[in-house]
């Protein structure tokens, strides 16, 4: 278990070590603070906060393929992204557009509803980040790490907050 929680620790501490990843990371710890302290009810609202976490962790970890290209642009270079790094980025990304396009248009598409109920969804992104960045490698390790202290998290953010949270 000590392996776990070595993980768990290096995850959350890895993007406040780096400078370039602070920018990208504290939007994701307030997202989860936001997400957490409104309704636990599906609604658009939320969807748009889910949409918006989505796409902005989606954006920080494709903004290092962006090279320069002729004609004094910008090009996406995908080949030096890991494929794990590249399907995750693609998941979150078409997550995000659908949830962000679902609470602006205030319609969820068919079974699509979970994407007003991902409340907790910052955690995953947030403990993933350092992976996704290529600051840390991707490790089974890492990966139960997150989801053994997933339900933890959870509740001391879900009963922690409860105070602050809106009960209508």
């Amino acid at each position: 278990m000590n392996e776990f929680w070595s993980a768990f620790k290096t995850l959350l501490v890895t993007p406040f070590e780096h400078k370039a990843l602070i920018w990208g990371i504290v939007p994701l710890y307030f997202g989860l603070v936001m997400n957490e302290i409104t309704s636990s009810k599906a609604n658009f609202r939320t969807a748009i906060q889910t949409g918006f976490s989505f796409l902005w962790a989606g954006a920080q970890w494709l903004y290092p393929y962006f090279v320069p290209g002729s004609n004094h642009g910008y090009r996406l270079e995908l080949d030096a992204m890991l494929p794990v790094n590249l399907m995750v980025t693609a998941v979150v990304i078409s997550l995000g557009v659908i949830a962000l396009v679902s609470g602006l248009r205030k319609k969820f598409p068919r079974y699509g509803r979970f994407l007003g109920h991902t409340r907790f969804v910052n955690y995953f992104m947030i403990m993933i980040f350092p992976m996704q960045a290529h600051v840390l490698r991707w490790t089974w390790i890492r990966l139960g790490a997150l989801a053994i202290f997933a339900v933890p998290v959870w509740l001391a953010l879900y009963f922690g907050l409860m105070p602050l949270r809106n009960r209508n």
